[in-house]
């Protein structure tokens, strides 16, 4: 643990009880004091290179003040270890770009702690937009207030934005083209105590009001959508945190809107403290070498918009671009990529492929020859789709999802020619890692589960549980597959990997199903 001041006392807590804490650094004797005092059994230090030293070190938190983040986390990374970093991963987009190259380098888990992306309400709200069931999201804005602590060598937009920033590129899976920002300095010369924050995405406008002066505390994100809005109030209790309100525009004499409130009700969310849901998905990452939700490549993103954001406070409000750089995305002169797609950097779009407006494409996918992907179609990073696939309406492909050549979706249960089925769409979603063999079929209404394995020529019918391994027409579990795609042996409760080494337990749900699940580092499962 590097820096053990007011946030890394908390995720001093957190690895404590999760039974990793292993060391502790801080250049303050008085703080070092506190931490040997309340966990006598870890090693301390003033020198960060000494903890690095330490045999027992395999990772490291860097929560220090916000200006030591890079110089900290390059230490790390350079001396072979996994680091999570504390917002704001540096203080420039460059410091920031450099450490995303250091740990692809060096093959590192790098995560940066935007620890509200791991809030259970904030996940129910992203599954509501993913979902449509707010209809097309027309507006956003966030609202982060309180009569607080006054900082005077940071403004308000560094302190508070980077939490809503954050939340927004998660929610709309893009950066926004530009940003405008204005504030006021009312108590310190130079330090911004209110900003207001629009940000100009493709499809939809976003603003952020960030202030420390405000008579209440609040902290509040609200989604319109054209059929429902959703608000998050990270201040309410528990089961009102999340709530969904259904709306109605009627039209008077045909050309009046009237707009009607029809209600609310609240969305349940799981529990569970962020600070150690993030600290836990760490774990996984670093068991695993997945990349991480919130993964330095998205620290770059937050920290481009917040660079626009404060070039144009200086400038008492332009629009800036968040960045002139041409896109990094690859299309081919014979693909048709409609206005209104998003494709995150690093994708690539080959021959004959046609995507529609509308359709979200994540980071570092590719999209094979004679792809079509509809508008309604959601596909997260690092997919891969081989040649001949159509993604319609209502598909859902999570991150690292394979799709085999002519792997075949539905999106209707009861097609015909006579009759217009849009209406009654069913949505599919394949999860994270799954997937899909050659020619197998996917009919609508399923869920394929994690890292699940379709084989070629299959017709899936029913959902398929996580890990399990398919065949036949209809599709039958025959087996279990580990992350890495090989097969699983054992027996009784426990399967392991002969290959990574992987282990895993076996149990029923409530409802008697089998389900296969990753046992964790140190015991337990994830």
């Amino acid at each position: 643990m590097f820096g053990c001041g007011g946030w890394g006392q908390n995720h001093l807590r957190v690895w404590a009880e999760l039974g990793y804490l292993v060391a502790a650094c801080d250049a303050d004797d008085s703080r070092l004091a506190v931490v040997e005092k309340d966990y006598p059994d870890i090693a301390t230090s003033r020198d960060p290179t000494e903890i690095l030293c330490l045999d027992s070190v395999d990772a490291v938190v860097v929560s220090s003040p916000a200006q030591t983040h890079h110089d900290l986390a390059v230490l790390a990374l350079d001396a072979g270890k996994d680091v999570l970093v504390e917002k704001p991963m540096a203080l420039s987009v460059s410091d920031a770009e450099d450490l995303l190259h250091r740990a692809e380098q060096q093959a590192r888990v790098l995560l940066v702690g935007h620890v509200l992306e791991y809030h259970p309400g904030f996940r129910a709200l992203r599954q509501l937009v993913d979902e449509g069931v707010l209809g097309k999201v027309l507006y956003a804005y966030s609202h982060r207030l309180n009569l607080g602590r006054v900082r005077t060598e940071e403004n308000a937009l560094w302190s508070f934005a980077p939490h809503d920033i954050a939340l927004f590129l998660r929610l709309f899976g893009e950066v926004p083209a530009a940003v405008s920002c204005r504030g006021g300095a009312f108590l310190s010369e130079g330090v911004a105590d209110v900003t207001m924050m629009q940000l100009e995405f493709p499809t939809v406008e976003a603003h952020i009001f960030v202030s420390w002066l405000h008579p209440f505390k609040e902290q509040r994100l609200v989604v319109v959508g054209s059929e429902k809005m959703a608000v998050f109030d990270d201040t309410a209790p528990p089961h009102e945190k999340l709530r969904l309100f259904t709306h109605e525009v009627e039209w008077r004499s045909g050309r009046e809107p009237v707009a009607k409130a029809m209600g609310s009700t609240s969305v349940s969310i799981e529990a569970g403290e962020p600070l150690r849901l993030e600290c836990e998905h760490f774990i996984h990452c670093i068991r695993t070498r997945e990349r991480p939700r919130t993964d330095a490549q998205s620290g770059v993103n937050v920290l481009r918009v917040l660079a626009a954001g404060s070039e144009s406070l200086s400038r008492q409000g332009e629009s800036v671009r968040t960045s002139d750089r041409p896109s990094r995305v690859q299309v081919h002169e014979t693909a048709v990529v409609d206005a209104g797609a998003v494709i995150g950097e690093g994708s690539r779009v080959w021959h004959f492929c046609h995507v529609m407006a509308g359709a979200q494409i994540g980071r570092d996918c590719v999209l094979g020859q004679n792809t079509f992907v509809a508008g309604g179609a959601l596909i997260g990073d690092g997919v891969r789709i081989q040649n001949n696939v159509s993604i319609y309406d209502g598909v859902v492909l999570e991150d690292s999802v394979f799709c085999g050549p002519s792997a075949t979706f539905t999106n209707v249960v009861t097609p015909r020619s006579e009759v217009n089925r849009h209406g009654s769409f069913v949505a599919t979603r394949v999860k994270r890692g799954a997937s899909l063999g050659a020619n197998c079929t996917i009919v609508c209404g399923v869920t394929v589960g994690t890292y699940a394995f379709v084989a070629a020529g299959a017709v899936v019918t029913t959902d398929v549980p996580d890990h399990a391994l398919v065949m036949g027409v209809p599709a039958r579990v025959v087996g279990w597959r580990c992350l890495c795609g090989e097969a699983l042996a054992g027996r009784d409760e426990r399967m392991g990997c002969e290959v990574c080494g992987r282990e895993f337990s076996m149990k029923e749900d409530d409802a008697g199903a089998i389900v296969v699940v990753l046992a964790a580092v140190g015991g337990g499962e994830s």
